[in-house]
């Protein structure tokens, strides 16, 4: 598991492009991308600096249902979300909450298992995709 429910990796790629191919792969998938929020285009309309920091809200109802129809408190982490973002050394991080982190917070039982199994496999796949050098 996660540390602190997170996953995050190293990306080969800048901001943009590690977004790019996330969501080249998300569409690729037929994934919903319901949101796209610059938080440093936010800080920067108040004046306030911050790093480069993209977060990406997705789902596909098919996967999540199952997760709130056994915990309907798990609807507050879902749909998923990735955090493509820049250290302080101009590395780009891809961050994303462990769908096993979620399961357990909610105390998502065995009903559902499968379906946070294949939620943990298809996000791996994805921050695997943004943020490999191929």
């Amino acid at each position: 598991m996660a540390e602190n429910g997170l996953f995050t990796l190293p990306s080969a790629h800048d901001v943009e492009t590690t977004i790019d191919r996330l969501t080249a792969v998300l569409d690729a998938k037929s994934v919903t991308i319901f949101a796209r929020i610059d938080h440093a285009a936010g800080a920067l309309s108040v004046g306030l600096p911050l790093r480069s920091a993209i977060l990406v809200i997705f789902g596909n109802p098919a996967a999540g249902t199952p997760l709130m129809q056994a915990a309907p408190t798990s609807g507050i982490d879902l749909p998923l979300k990735a955090l493509v973002w820049q250290g302080t050394d101009g590395t780009t991080f891809f961050t994303y909450n462990d769908p096993s982190w979620i399961a357990m917070r909610h105390e998502v039982g065995n009903e559902a298992r499968q379906a946070v199994n294949a939620l943990s496999a298809a996000m791996a796949a994805f921050a695997q995709h943004a943020t490999s050098a191929q």
